[in-house]
């Protein structure tokens, strides 16, 4: 049953993705994203299990349902305004959600999400950011393109602090995956906020390093 799923389940992120193509892509990187989530998926099973600690199966939970806020966000954006930015990057959101309960189910973990709805988180303090941010992204179009930015650069000071607290490598390689797609969806958004004339200054890292990743180019997985 298992298998049947997960079959569902890129057979749908797939078609998810080509309708994207041909609505007009973020970028040229997401068609790739279901052959590198399976790579991913590959990778965390062939690596021996490694010990964790406390810390480290706190931050694994709390990085799935973060996850989990960014795809919530970005589809309630997309009911609000129907722009394609908030149809392709959940794609990705989704890939990351499954790459993380790659790490739960593989060490035995509860998984926080288990069959929450949409916009509906356990732990506390995501919910009321969530809720926070849905109704800063609800005032305008621009407004929810910085809540987009503000969320990205959220995510890549989190994984940033979660590498630092873990040496196992299966953990990394999820990580560091999810950093990658973060750093690209910053990117977008700040795209988005220039050509809709508005501005961006972060919150949660630091001025240098954001110039240099939204000055950068997409990265390949």
């Amino acid at each position: 049953m298992r298998n049947f799923l997960s079959t569902l389940f890129f057979l749908s992120l797939f078609l998810s993705l080509a309708s994207c193509e041909k609505n007009g892509p973020i970028d040229d990187q997401q068609g790739n994203l279901t052959v590198s989530l399976a790579t991913i998926q590959q990778s965390v099973t062939a690596t021996p299990k490694e010990t964790l600690e406390e810390a480290e199966l706190a931050r694994i939970l709390f990085i799935r349902e973060e996850e989990k806020l960014a795809y919530d966000m970005y589809k309630t954006m997309f009911d609000k305004y129907g722009v394609n930015i908030f149809q392709n990057i959940p794609n990705s959101e989704l890939s990351h959600m499954e790459a993380m309960l790659t790490i739960i189910r593989k060490y035995g973990l509860v998984d926080p999400m288990d069959t929450n709805p949409r916009g509906i988180f356990k732990d506390s303090t995501l919910q009321a950011l969530y809720n926070q941010l849905v109704s800063q992204g609800n005032t305008s179009v621009l407004s929810a393109y910085q809540v987009g930015a503000l969320i990205e650069e959220l995510d890549i000071h989190d994984l940033n602090k979660s590498l630092a607290l873990t040496n196992n490598q299966d953990v990394r390689i999820v990580y560091d995956f999810l950093n990658k797609g973060s750093r690209n969806h910053l990117r977008s958004f700040y795209k988005n906020i220039k050509k809709a004339n508005g501005s961006y200054t972060p919150i949660y890292i630091s001025q240098i390093e954001f110039d240099a990743i939204v000055n950068s180019e997409m990265e390949k997985f």
